[in-house]
């Protein structure tokens, strides 16, 4: 069915995943002569696509649906994702809401909102999670016009203590490898340089493959590795609840992975880690980051972690803090615990009160922040492949992304085809730290 002249806009909330999938719609709208235009603008149908890793993400979902139907008084508001599908009554109850469709009905979107239009009856529809992948729909692009994501995997099998994802997201399930490559190909034809694999819990991809030789993410890196072209693959996240340090040795062999990581280490604390149900210690997670770094000392470490766990004491909280100031994370994401109904961890004793539990995310936020300029002091004076994304139109500076992470500027001062012209990547001096980025000197 073609919609001409019907306009549509995405707010999304979350993960990558989230990102991707949002994408995957666009396009499947765009197909059916939708036109995507800015959420601010109102559309005839608005799209939310949900989270809930957390209380505010759930409060935000709510807020960012309402928002919907104000900007969009006479469209068709749809509200699709995580939230729906732990909260399918709540969702369905909100007066705002005409369509509503949990994680596994995503890409049924487009069908459901025509059945609207026919009829103009609400829709709230889920249904449980398979042990497939299921629809296998790729991407052409995204709104970058360099780096694109490519989703590989879906759901997690681990049950770490506060979190409800497995509940929203489903079982560990992969994405048939012939399905990832070609979708590459697509991408890498349409002028990306940058692959990002993304997935709920990437580092259980192929777990379920009867073959050895299918197992472990590694596998995909290799075979995206291996396509001719002049382009690099970034993973997005790898759980260490998942990897190890003599895991991680067999990513080194793929030359075109970006030495750039995003490890959730939760807390600094061992103790607290087991109480978590993470399957991992504080000196696991630091003999990681050693691997890591024995790669290349300045090997881009991004993390999670979360203030004021149930039974988190002082010494506890402390073992964090130092771990920030041991490790040089290139970033650093700080997270108030949030109990979560029907996780193990909302039910512990030892709850930690919120006004301490808020001082103690400043003192990590603080923290965070020193870590991250001393990962950026990490790497002045060296030279990096940076992929340019954008010129800004004022200062005339180019805004690019190194191979492990970091934000640069630097003068584009090359002859004509020297490199921005043909979009190819460029090498650059890293100078400076500058906010959260660095300044650099094109080579």
């Amino acid at each position: 069915m073609i919609s001409q002249g019907k306009t549509i806009a995405f707010h999304t909330l979350g993960c990558k995943v989230n990102q991707y999938e949002t994408q995957a719609l666009r396009e499947r709208f765009a197909d059916r002569g939708y036109t995507v235009v800015p959420e601010t603008e109102g559309a005839d149908v608005c799209v939310i696509n949900t989270c809930t890793v957390t209380s505010l993400s759930d409060r935000k979902s709510r807020q960012f649906i309402r928002r919907a139907r104000r900007l969009n008084p006479d469209g068709i508001v749809a509200v699709i994702g995580c939230y729906a599908q732990m909260k399918p009554r709540e969702t369905a109850a909100m007066p705002e809401v005409d369509i509503v469709l949990g994680s596994a009905e995503k890409e049924r979107l487009p069908e459901l909102v025509a059945a609207f239009e026919r009829d103009g009856r609400k829709r709230a529809e889920l249904r449980p999670f398979g042990a497939d992948f299921g629809p296998r729909a790729g991407v052409a692009g995204m709104d970058s016009r360099t780096r694109a994501y490519i989703k590989i995997q879906d759901g997690c099998d681990r049950r770490c203590a506060y979190c409800v994802i497995p509940r929203a997201r489903g079982p560990a399930r992969s994405r048939p490898a012939d399905d990832i490559v070609a979708e590459a190909r697509v991408l890498l034809e349409n002028g990306y340089k940058e692959l990002v694999l993304t997935g709920v819990n990437a580092a259980l991809y192929g777990a379920e493959a009867e073959s050895a030789s299918e197992r472990g993410v590694h596998t995909i890196v290799a075979r995206l590795c291996a396509l001719e072209g002049d382009f690099r693959v970034r993973l997005g996240s790898l759980e260490p609840t998942v990897i190890d340090a003599r895991y991680v040795t067999r990513l080194f062999a793929c030359e075109k992975l970006c030495p750039s990581l995003h490890l959730s280490v939760q807390s600094g604390s061992s103790r607290v880690l087991a109480a978590m149900r993470r399957a991992y210690s504080r000196e696991d997670y630091l003999e990681l980051v050693r691997t890591l770094r024995s790669r290349d000392p300045a090997y881009g470490v991004g993390t999670d972690i979360i203030a004021g766990f149930p039974g988190e004491t002082e010494e506890d909280f402390n073992d964090s803090l130092r771990l920030l100031e041991e490790v040089d994370f290139s970033h650093v994401h700080v997270f108030r615990f949030s109990a979560r109904a029907g996780t193990a961890a909302a039910a512990m004793p030892g709850r930690v009160p919120s006004d301490v539990k808020a001082a103690r995310a400043e003192k990590l936020l603080r923290a965070g922040e020193r870590s991250a300029a001393a990962f950026l002091r990490r790497n002045a004076g060296a030279v990096r492949s940076v992929l340019p994304e954008r010129t800004d139109a004022e200062t005339g500076l180019v805004e690019g992304l190194t191979e492990n992470g970091i934000r640069v500027l630097f003068a584009d001062e090359a002859p004509p085809g020297g490199g921005l012209a043909s979009g190819g990547f460029v090498r650059v001096r890293l100078t400076t730290p500058e906010g959260n980025g660095m300044r650099g000197e094109r080579l």
